[in-house]
């Protein structure tokens, strides 16, 4: 199963960090998703893309995870000559995920 379906994604970024939140469409789906995406998953997931350790925070009444990653200097949004720097492109990526 891939992530898109059972949940949706957004995201932000701001220089080098990068926000991706990631929230189930249904209530139960949530538990789902707490188990199986971990920091150490994402991580995996986005490891050519991320320089740091990758933060994840729990919101339960919000059916949703946070996750915050470090990217590398070359890889920031006002510094990149690469077509799409933004964040928004790796929300569809998370989602691309197996689970």
């Amino acid at each position: 199963m891939l992530l898109h379906e059972i949940a949706h994604a957004r995201t932000g970024d701001k220089g080098t960090m990068v926000t991706i939140s990631l929230i189930a469409y249904r209530k139960e789906d949530f538990v789902r998703l707490e188990k199986e995406v971990t920091a150490e998953r994402v991580a995996e997931h986005f490891r050519e893309w991320v320089d740091g350790p990758v933060l994840r925070f729990s919101l339960p009444h919000l059916g949703a995870l946070n996750f915050v990653l470090q990217r590398p200097a070359a890889f920031s949004v006002t510094r990149s000559l690469a077509l799409d720097a933004h964040g928004k492109c790796l929300g569809s990526a998370l989602l691309a995920m197996e689970i």
